[in-house]
C-alpha cells in the first residue's frame, strides 16, 4: 500500500503539466501603461499646477556651517568650533551637545559656554559666526574615562529642537573607522 501511494506522489507533477498557467505577462503589460499614463499626465499638469509659488514659513532656508578643529593631530586639549549662518534666516542656537564616543560608548554633555559665562541661546544673524573654545582638560579632569574614548562630536540644534548640523574629529589613533 505505501509502494502504491508512493507511486502515485511521484506522477502528481506530471498529471499537474496540463494546467494553465498564469498569464504574468499581461499584468505586466497593465503595470507598463499605467505608469506611462501617469508620467503623461506628470508631464503635462504638473507644470500648470506649479505655476504658484508657495512659501511656508517652516521650510525657510535656515542653513549653518560648522567647524571643528583640534590644536594638535592626536590628544588635543583644545577643540575650537566655529559656527556660521549661510542661511538667508537668522537662527537662534541651542546649546551645543558634545558627545564623545567609541565604538560601545558614548557620553554626552551641553556645553553652556565658556569662563563660567553662559550665552546660550545664541541669536546669529544672515553671515554672522560664532567660535567657542572647548578645553578637553575640564571634561577629562571630571571622568578619567573620557581620555580612552576615540571621537569627539558636536552637535548644534536649534531653539525648537530641530537638529542643524553636526561635526566630528577623532582624538586618538585608531584601527576602527566609524
Amino acid at each position: 500500500m505505501l509502494i502504491l501511494f508512493s507511486l502515485f506522489a511521484l506522477t502528481l507533477p506530471v498529471r499537474a503539466q496540463n494546467e494553465v498557467g498564469p498569464e504574468g505577462h499581461k499584468l505586466l503589460w497593465f503595470a507598463v501603461v499605467l505608469s506611462v499614463a501617469v508620467l503623461i499626465l506628470l508631464f503635462f499638469i504638473g507644470p500648470f499646477k506649479m505655476k504658484r509659488k508657495i512659501n511656508w514659513p517652516s521650510f525657510s532656508k535656515k542653513k549653518i556651517s560648522i567647524e571643528l578643529r583640534k590644536d594638535m593631530l592626536y590628544y588635543p586639549d583644545e577643540l575650537t568650533l566655529t559656527v556660521k549662518n549661510e542661511g538667508e534666516k537668522p537662527v537662534d542656537i541651542e546649546q551645543p551637545l558634545l558627545v564623545f564616543s567609541s565604538i560601545w560608548v558614548k557620553r554626552k554633555f551641553r556645553i553652556k559656554g565658556t569662563n563660567n559665562a553662559s550665552f546660550y541661546p545664541l541669536y546669529l544673524d544672515k553671515e554672522q559666526s560664532h567660535t567657542l573654545t572647548i578645553d578637553l582638560n575640564r571634561f577629562y579632569s571630571h571622568s578619567k574615562t573620557l581620555k580612552r574614548l576615540q571621537k569627539a562630536k558636536v552637535v548644534i540644534f536649534e531653539v525648537d529642537g530641530r537638529k542643524l548640523g553636526s561635526k566630528s574629529v577623532y582624538l586618538r589613533k585608531t584601527l576602527f573607522k566609524f
